[in-house]
């Protein structure tokens, strides 16, 4: 078995001595014992002396060499140093930056106290089953797929966690994802979909607004009609919501195609890529589907919700034009007598 430097050491890198030693107190009730650098270039250096260790803790925003470079040499030299990042910046765009850098976690602080060292723990713990499945491709083939379907889990687990995030950001949508990815399994059924391409349909649906963890709470709660500013900003949420999963399930293409054009038109008027009919994904246009049924029948901030008779007519009204023909005719099929 692989194995570095003890598990009970770490690098907590943070040029602001009062936060370091708060979080090395937190680290220190984890069973490790930390090493302390106050800038990027200290952390540096103090790894030339000691080689690589198990996990690095570092905040974003440091004089002289950041964090975000720190990221990026540490990868680069340790590549198997598991690394969290620190922030008290609350932008989705630094997130994937130091996610796509390599990061394992990223904490937004203030966090609470069982947070942090849940998301350490977990971050470990990926750092070993990566150790662990290089391993055994190497020696032990057989074994490499129980451990690549732990790590598919927890980036799952993970991914779940900005779900949760997104609910609470807007109150009005909370299990909106959850019930567009049973709205979408339960069509893609009725429309052949089995095995593999009906668990990423169902996985897509589920993730298809977690670009909208990158849009403000005011947009997502305004009760009237949005401004075109606002509306371009809440459309960026495809984009962004590819951006974020790109690194993560390059594997599942479907995956991407539903969070990137959920929101495409088959007349060509949708966005962010004015796709026309059969140019959008299939997996896409179920889900645009779902997710309107949903919006229509679920309370909003702008509007009170639709019965589920009358959600149904209007998706029939813009089928062919707004939604897929074949699509809508399955869904009323399948939801002929909707759940109350």
């Amino acid at each position: 078995m692989p194995s570095g430097a003890g598990h009970g050491l770490c690098l907590l890198a943070d040029d602001d001595a009062d936060l370091r030693r708060s979080m090395a107190h937190v680290l220190e009730a984890m069973g490790l014992s930390c090493i302390e650098a106050a800038s990027g270039n200290e952390a540096l250096a103090i790894l030339e002396q000691t080689g690589e260790l198990p996990l690095l803790v570092s905040d974003v925003s440091m004089p002289g060499l950041d964090g975000l470079d720190l990221l990026r040499e540490v990868r680069r030299r340790y590549p198997d140093m598991a690394v969290v990042m620190l922030s008290g910046i609350r932008e989705a765009e630094m997130a994937v930056e130091c996610l796509q850098a390599g990061a394992l976690d990223y904490i937004t602080k203030p966090a609470l106290l069982g947070e942090i060292q849940s998301r350490i723990r977990r971050a470990m713990e990926k750092r070993d089953l990566l150790l662990e499945n290089r391993f055994y491709q190497q020696n032990l083939e057989r074994m490499v797929g129980q451990q690549a379907l732990r790590i598919k889990e927890m980036f799952l687990e993970g991914v779940q966690t900005l779900v949760h995030a997104l609910d609470a950001k807007d109150p009005y949508t909370r299990g909106h994802s959850t019930r567009v990815s049973h709205y979408a399994g339960r069509v893609a059924a009725r429309l052949g979909f089995t095995g593999q391409s009906l668990e990423d349909i169902r996985l897509g649906a589920a993730l298809h607004d977690i670009g909208k963890i990158g849009t403000p709470e005011a947009i997502l709660r305004k009760p009237g009609p949005l401004t075109a500013e606002e509306f371009t900003s809440i459309s960026e949420h495809t984009v962004l919501g590819e951006r974020i999963l790109a690194p993560l399930v390059r594997e599942n293409p479907t995956v991407l195609s539903i969070v990137r054009s959920h929101h495409e038109r088959v007349d060509g008027e949708g966005f962010p890529d004015r796709l026309e009919g059969s140019r959008i994904p299939w997996a896409a246009r179920i889900v645009a589907v779902a997710d309107a049924f949903d919006a229509m029948t679920t309370d909003r901030s702008y509007r009170a919700s639709l019965p589920p008779a009358s959600a149904l007519a209007e998706l029939a009204s813009h089928a062919g034009s707004h939604f897929d023909a074949e699509v809508v005719a399955a869904f009323r099929r399948e939801f002929a007598e909707p759940e109350t």
